[in-house]
């Protein structure tokens, strides 16, 4: 999904700044499946509020500057809606621990361990998470996305561990000088 989408799906939920947006890509539930930046957010915000599908006030705060709190249009609703019903992308699973496990056997086991310790630590924790933030208000498709997103950790982690001997195997011994790329000779 396109940030615009993402931002319109969320305000779909309720009034929200710039800022609250940008916290549930990073803290909210959305953390586990979208990414967005402020520098992509804002400009969204400000476009989609020229399109007239945002409206925005500001809100005053105590000594701080005034905040814009945005609200989905109708018009806004039909543009989500049609963003909902169009053709969407295959998942794509961006991980630098994949990354880095590509090249284990450029690693000292002990480095090896330590990562997949860390990522399994990493994905119970949001199993965790994920599983204390079920409340009476999900609608179905919160539920259904918040036990996806369980399930999609609980097998990351069952995986690790059941298999982690193999990469572990693959990685150099902890004394064993690091491989050194050597320029041909011409």
């Amino acid at each position: 999904m396109d940030v615009r989408s993402m931002c319109l799906g969320l305000l779909a939920f309720g009034d929200a700044s710039g800022y609250e947006i940008k916290k549930e890509f990073e803290q909210g539930p959305l953390r586990h499946f979208m990414d967005a930046s402020f520098g992509s957010i804002y400009p969204a915000l400000t476009r989609m509020t020229e399109d007239g599908l945002l409206e925005c006030r500001m809100e005053s705060q105590d000594k701080r500057p005034d905040k814009k709190v945005y609200s989905i249009t109708a018009k806004g609703t039909e543009a989500l809606e049609a963003a909902l019903a169009g053709p969407i992308s295959i998942d794509k699973v961006k991980s630098d621990f994949s990354f880095v496990m590509l090249f284990a056997d450029r690693l000292p086991r002990s480095r090896v361990r330590a990562l997949i310790d860390e990522q399994i630590t990493f994905v119970k924790d949001s199993v965790a998470e994920l599983e204390e933030t079920e409340v009476g208000s999900d609608n179905a498709g919160a539920s259904f996305v918040r036990r996806y997103g369980i399930a999609i950790n609980k097998a990351q982690a069952d995986f690790l561990e059941r298999n982690r001997h193999f990469i572990e195997a693959a990685a150099r011994d902890d004394d064993q000088p690091a491989l050194r790329h050597v320029e041909p000779v011409s």
